[in-house]
């Protein structure tokens, strides 16, 4: 039997091979704005190209801390009132942003064919844990109550976001399961998620160096967050899982993190509640991003798209 957890793809092995070629210090090496610049060139560099949309606007809501810049993209200049995705974006909590998601949003609304809503909530170390989420929960519910700025009336919230951005999709689903918004959360989607601590898993230990996200790099993240692991707001594992809406729910087997993704499926079986469950065999952590110069990761997004769809076809 193939050790599918082991398992390189040949565009992997290429893009890995020249990562390790052009070199680099690792995150704990550098400062907070070189990193968020080295991220941000690595997505310009990898990513594929955005999508022409009929609207791509800026915008802004009400935030716990202040206004919480926003980023509506639409295929259409008009729609009925329908589900509306908001997304949040990865980074650790610590050096993404709009632009750094930009292509993949686009990607999303056009496959979609539904509005998506990015948030650029708080980031660490400036504001540490919990800010990010209380941007992320506010956000939504202000998406939720349809206002005149958005100019789209939502019937269903559809939370999704990769890596931290996973992280917040699942919390902000589980802050409105406890405090309801003006619509209810129909889906959840996250992608590579951090759901459990990490520290001491498999894959961490497995994957921990030479696999695009490294362990170095999640203990730069950890230490600017300064997440509290006792709260289910950072581990969302740690939540009473009965009654949780259905999800589309992404690993890669060769992510470091994989183990806590397929922790947070484990807790959704165990409680009954529907989801599909994909990992990105032979993939790595930030597939979502790396669309150029890894082909073979577009149809591993495609995928996530045909699950979502039949997904809100059940339950949406």
């Amino acid at each position: 039997m193939a050790d599918t957890e082991h398992y390189v793809r040949e565009d992997v092995k290429a893009f890995l091979a020249m990562l390790e070629a052009a070199g680099g210090p690792p995150l704990g090496e550098v400062t907070i704005a070189e990193a968020r610049a080295g991220y941000q060139a690595l997505h310009d560099m990898a990513d594929a190209p955005a999508r022409e949309l009929a609207v791509i606007r800026n915008l802004a809501c009400p935030g716990p801390a202040g206004d919480i810049p926003l980023r509506l993209y639409d295929a259409r200049e008009s729609r009925d009132p329908g589900p509306v995705i908001c997304f949040y974006h990865g980074g650790g909590f610590v050096i993404g942003d709009l632009d750094t998601h930009h292509s993949l949003c686009t990607e999303i609304a056009h496959q979609m064919d539904l509005p998506v809503v990015a948030v650029d909530y708080r980031c660490a170390p400036e504001a540490p844990f919990p800010a990010a989420i209380e941007d992320c929960v506010a956000a939504t519910r202000w998406i939720a109550g349809s206002p005149a700025e958005l100019g789209r009336s939502a019937t269903g919230l559809v939370p999704i976001g990769d890596s931290a951005g996973g992280n917040a999709a699942i919390v902000v689903t589980q802050a409105l399961m406890r405090e309801a918004a003006a619509v209810p959360v129909v889906l959840q989607v996250p992608i590579f998620p951090l759901a459990s601590d990490w520290v001491g898993s498999a894959s961490v230990e497995q994957f921990a160096e030479g696999f695009v996200l490294t362990r170095a790099a999640m203990e730069f993240f950890e230490a600017a967050y300064q997440p509290d692991k006792s709260d289910w707001r950072a581990m969302p594992v740690l939540a009473d899982h009965a009654g949780t809406p259905p999800a589309v729910l992404v690993t890669a087997s060769l992510d470091p993190i994989r183990d806590s993704g397929r922790d947070y499926s484990a807790a959704l079986s165990q409680a009954g509640i529907d989801h599909v469950f994909i990992e990105v065999s032979g993939g790595t952590h930030s597939f979502t991003n790396l669309r150029q110069a890894i082909p073979s990761y577009q149809k591993d997004l495609d995928h996530v798209f045909a699950a979502m769809k039949m997904m809100l076809a059940r339950h949406g």
